[in-house]
């Protein structure tokens, strides 16, 4: 009897028909079935959930353009070998279930095009590298010249040409490394400590950068660019980082730097270092570290200071008014360019502030204590527990231990608040405001005085840049948005810009380039969003074929709820090593890893405050699979995610490698509380050939009734998941403050802007213990169907079905036909489905352990393409019946994936040839460059003592407004009849005696503005005694003679008209005195 037995449990494995074979009289089934045969065929093909089978397109893959064959032996169609059936079998898709719900909401599938419609066609500089290609090279600020792209990098810098910004780029295997092969050819600085900060010189042609080692480096624009390209002046400016740094009206460098502390480095010591050469650089660099003004010293009276001792966040030039703002995270100070004295001190919501800087006090004790979590009882509560249940006694433990770690982190809920409101950036428009972005979204407008003018709040996201061009104002958000403003804080638009935060906004080329986190660089038109987006979409749709590459990837997804066990190497094999020859990517998940009280508590209370180590059993399970996997030889580990019991893992062939990255980790709880993870969801994100894919792996609420529990469990893990950095990448751990910063602001975002993060991927797998069981049906009844290999009645009773085919759970998702015996329960280590649980309780079997998934198709028979990305199919679908090591059996599900992507520098190759020969599109951007007919008078003024003359500007033009700036173009000093010429300074580069105001601003139609240029009886000037500068004013009875610069130009103009003016000064009396400042030593050796 037991040789018949296991004979029939062999041939149940062998061949699973989804038809019963005759059957006897006594099978429970027999009493639900017709007398005949073909009638009962007849009724199983018409059974309501087979009604909702997908049909797959069975047609043969699409070739890759790089060769996928070689990356994957047997992954096409036509390398199946012949006479091989099983080969044959595996490479057929299988009939799939596809459930209600799909297209609504946030289910809905995310559209995708060749051409994107929410946003501005974009001139994409450097696409979006993998993650894992940028170690020690990512960007972080970008800044432009009129020719020129200047990025700062962890090691050095990067220089883009413009003349070069439609070129293609050197591709895999040339002179560039991974991640720029379709990037704008560029130039490479020698490497250098991390950029923090650029500072570009128009005047003298120089790009300054501030590093992380405290240096301050100079770089030439017009320099023959090559490999490795060479430095100029550089020297030792701060102990600590260059955080920001900016050059004044007068052509001094100011810095800043960590504790509030802000230098000057006067221009007279940089003119005389540049002036140096090469070989006397020592002295040049000993000449300007010695020449600083240390403003926090200046300002410090008996060791009380007005400034802020935070870092100094960002640096500001207000040409307009001669001025100079400085930033820390929570204050502003407001300085005068000219006579550097500080004019006023304030907070963010613009009250004056009277600071005195204490040092930091130790946190309080009473929250320290309460992070110190006690999971045992104490003594006096012992006889309490006596009478109470085990389960109850951890249960009890686990929400303590919760409860207890949330309450100290709700505690510093209010130090959170208050780092949402820091400052991030600061800029200037054209009208001669100043606006700030803090981290709470808010934009603020400020007079050139500090008094706060209003306040705006277009996006709930955090501000992470700013920049401006004539009558706009872009804006940069943590959530990878752009939004363009108008100078009365009007939203003119916004698009969705990068995945990632948007970091960095620069103006060149009539482009605005924007730089996100991960590195990538794009440039938005100054014309968008107008009518030329619409003709350059229309353009680029055209030539879509000519730049979409297609490739095919197989996909290979475990799951196991391994019941707190441990496996052998051979059963490992038989789940995944046995057919993973033709697999690119492997992801596996295991559930009920560990799952005793104390690690559950433990793991909830790492959860909370960040701590996403794995347990040293899931780094076991990790490492056994890898073996399995020949991890090292043929696939390399990516990343993991351990919650609790469950565990995550993804591997990747060595020579797909290339093309797969950006892993990110998320984990959601769904045990007590939503806290606990012995229930939940963890998950990787992972991006393949530029698509973004998402693996789930969850345990959802157990036992029969707990229908809702499970639909419930399901809806909290997909709305909640939020990805950061994979645990087992560099700089693991807690989720950033941009993922922080999105989920305190998402609450008050709307629908739209609140979209859950798996609902944008392209292809959604979940897999794990869903839990579901079979309902109407007894332990008997279910035991015969297996037996007699009734999977299609079996179906008709599994509750996963019932809730799909409602639109409950999985809305819209796809599984394949289930054609393989129920996985659960099982007795461990008995082999056969004899093994099903035959104890007491006599669980009734099911298919609890599934693989559901999501792809890009809307209509079933949707074809790979750029607007329906991914393609996926279902070859393999079954369980590993021989494994007896839980009470689960595993299950495999190998999915063919067809991927559509854009060759980055083909489409950018198209958008040059577009723009350079549409002439529709030429015309418009010719219409843009326009300048309002102005007039400037006088040509010539002569300043006598220290009398005030004006300039003039008249802007004739009935419609367009006019902005302007004025610049010293040289400086003559006349000393009887000879003559020396002035260098240029940097910025604007007035000389120190005369005083331009305002300098820069705009114009309406038919209006004109009154320029102020006066001659300052008592200027500055800048000496040094013994190394040390020091301040004299007095006057100066030589002849001056400045030459300003005029310039005038459209809102959007490239083109510009300028006029010069003839300045000169004529002082008498010959009267030099020591001001009372110049007594006090203005050097510290601070900072």
């Amino acid at each position: 009897m037991e040789e018949r037995t296991e004979d029939e449990d062999r041939e149940v494995l062998a061949g699973l028909s989804s038809l019963p074979p005759h059957r006897k009289a006594h099978s429970y089934s027999q009493q639900l079935r017709p007398t005949s045969t073909q009638n009962s065929h007849q009724q199983f093909r018409k059974h309501s959930l087979d009604e909702k089978r997908t049909p797959i397109n069975t047609g043969s893959f699409y070739n890759s353009y790089d060769d996928d064959d070689d990356f994957f032996p047997g992954s096409s169609t036509s390398h199946i070998p012949g006479g091989n059936v099983d080969d044959l079998l595996q490479s057929q898709p299988l009939p799939e279930f596809l459930a209600d719900g799909s297209g609504k909401g946030i289910f809905k599938v995310p559209i995708r095009s060749a051409v994107h419609a929410g946003r501005p066609p974009y001139l994409e500089i450097r696409p979006h590298p993998l993650r894992e290609t940028q170690a020690g090279k990512f960007l972080r600020n970008i800044a432009c010249t009129e020719s020129q792209l200047w990025a700062g990098q962890e090691s050095g810098l990067r220089v883009w040409e413009f003349h070069n910004a439609f070129e293609s780029g050197c591709g895999l295997g040339g002179r560039v490394r991974r991640g720029d092969e379709d990037a704008v050819p560029f130039y490479e600085s020698a490497d250098t400590s991390p950029i923090m900060c650029l500072a570009v010189d128009h005047a003298n042609r120089l790009v300054w950068s501030g590093h992380k080692d405290g240096k301050i480096r100079s770089w030439k624009m017009d320099q023959s660019f090559g490999n490795a390209f060479k430095e100029g002046l550089s020297w030792q400016a701060h102990k600590g980082p260059v955080h920001a740094m900016v050059i004044s009206s007068y052509g001094d460098i100011w810095t800043g730097s960590e504790g509030g502390v802000i230098k000057i480095w006067p221009w007279e010591s940089i003119e005389k270092s540049l002036s140096l050469s090469p070989e006397e650089r020592h002295m040049a660099t000993l000449l300007v570290e010695r020449s600083y003004i240390d403003l926090r010293s200046q300002v410090t009276v008996n060791g009380v200071c007005s400034l802020s001792s935070q870092e100094v966040k960002c640096l500001l030039s207000d040409n307009a008014k001669a001025r100079v703002w400085c930033t820390s995270p929570q204050s502003f100070s407001l300085w005068d360019a000219r006579t550097k004295d500080l004019l006023k001190v304030f907070n963010i919501d613009g009250q004056m502030e009277n600071r005195v800087d204490m040092p930091p006090v130790q946190q309080d004790q009473a929250t320290e204590d309460e992070t110190k979590v006690k999971f045992a009882s104490t003594s006096s509560r012992k006889e309490k527990y006596q009478g109470t249940s085990f389960l109850q006694r951890s249960r009890n433990a686990i929400i303590g231990a919760a409860d207890a770690v949330r309450r100290v982190a709700t505690k510093g809920a209010g130090a959170f608040a208050e780092e949402t409101k820091r400052i991030e950036t600061i800029v200037q428009t054209s009208d001669g405001s100043i606006w700030s972005g803090c981290t709470n979204g808010l934009l603020v407008q400020w007079d050139a005085n500090g008094s706060r003018v209003r306040d705006f709040n277009h996006h709930p996201c955090a501000v992470q840049c700013l920049c401006a061009i004539g009558t706009l104002i872009y804006v940069g958000y943590v959530s990878g948005m752009i939004q363009v403003l108008d100078l009365e804080g009007n939203l003119i638009a916004g698009w969705v810009a990068h995945n990632s935060p948007v970091i960095g906004l620069a103006v060149g080329n009539q482009h605005v380039f924007s730089l996100a986190t991960h590195g990538g660089i794009r440039g938005w038109n100054i014309a968008s969003p107008g009518p030329i987006d619409h003709l350059i979409r229309s353009e680029l749709a055209e030539k879509e074929l000519v730049y979409t590459r297609r490739h095919n990837v197989r996909i290979l997804i475990g799951t196991w709820n391994v019941g707190q066990g441990r496996t052998s190497q051979e059963s490992l094999t038989s789940w995944l090593g046995s057919i993973i020859s033709d697999v690119g990517i492997v992801v596996v998940g295991l559930q009920e890893v560990e799952m005793g009280a104390g690690f559950l508590a433990m793991s909830a209370a790492k959860e909370t405050v960040g701590s996403l180590e794995g347990s040293s059993v899931g780094q076991w399970w990790l490492d056994t699979i890898g073996k399995a996997l020949e991890e090292g030889k043929a696939f390399e580990r990516m990343g993991s995610r351990q919650l609790a019991g469950l565990l995550i893992s993804l591997w990747v062939r060595k020579n797909l490698r290339t093309h797969v990255g950006d892993i990110d980790a998320a984990a959601v709880p769904c045990g007590f509380g939503r806290a606990i993870g012995n229930k939940g969801g963890v998950g990787l994100r992972i991006r393949v050939y530029d698509r973004i894919m998402c693996f789930v792996n969850c345990h959802l609420a157990a036992h029969l009734e707990a229908v809702n529990r499970r639909n419930a469990d399901f809806d909290h893990i997909y709305r909640n998941m939020v990805f950061s950095r994979s645990s087992t990448a560099t700089s693991a751990g807690a989720s950033t403050s941009t993922q922080i910063l999105r989920g305190a602001n998402a609450m008050g975002s709307n629908t739209e802007e609140a979209k859950p993060e798996l609902s944008e991927a392209d292809m959604v797998v979940f897999f794990g213990d869903f839990n579901y069981r079979l309902f109407g049906i007894s332990y008997d009844e279910a035991r015969d169907f297996v037996s007699q290999r009734c999977f299609d009645w079996l179906r008709e009773k599994d509750q996963l079905r019932k809730e799909m085919s409602a639109g409950k759970v999985f809305q819209g998702m796809r599984e394949a036909l289930i054609k393989f015996p129920p996985t659960y329960k099982f007795e461990k280590h008995k082999a056969g489905l004899a093994g099903y649980d035959s104890g007491e309780k006599k669980r009734i079997p099911a298919w609890c352990d599934r693989v559901i998934y999501r792809d890009m198709r809307s209509p079933p028979t949707s074809e790979c393409n750029l607007e329906c990305p991914v393609i996926s199919s279902i070859v393999q679908y079954d369980a590993c019946m021989d494994v007896t090591d839980s009470d689960h059996k595993p299950v495999r599900c190998k999915f063919n994936l067809k991927i559509a992507r854009v060759d980055r520098s083909i489409r950018r190759k198209e958008l040059g040839k577009i723009m350079t020969s549409n002439e529709k599109i030429k015309s418009m951007l010719e219409g843009l460059n326009c300048v309002p007919e102005t007039i400037v008078s006088p040509n010539n003024i002569v300043l006598e003592n220290q009398e005030m003359s004006f300039l003039y500007i008249t802007n004739k033009s009935m419609k367009d407004k006019a902005i302007y700036r004025i610049t010293c173009e040289r400086q003559y000093t006349v000393a009887t009849s000879e003559e020396a010429p002035y260098n240029p300074r940097g910025a604007f580069g007035f000389p120190r005696w005369l005083e331009v105001t305002p300098a820069a601003g705009i114009i309406k139609p038919e209006q004109n503005v009154e320029v102020s240029v006066r001659n300052e009886e008592f200027h500055s000037l800048e000496v040094s005694v013994d190394g040390i500068p020091q301040k004299l004013w007095g006057k100066d009875t030589r002849y001056k003679e400045v030459v300003l610069v005029v310039h005038v130009q459209g809102s959007f103009s490239k083109k510009t008209y300028s006029q010069r003016i003839h300045v000169r000064s004529c002082l008498s009396a010959m009267t030099i005195r020591t001001d009372s400042k110049s007594n006090s030593v203005r050097r510290n050796q601070g900072g």
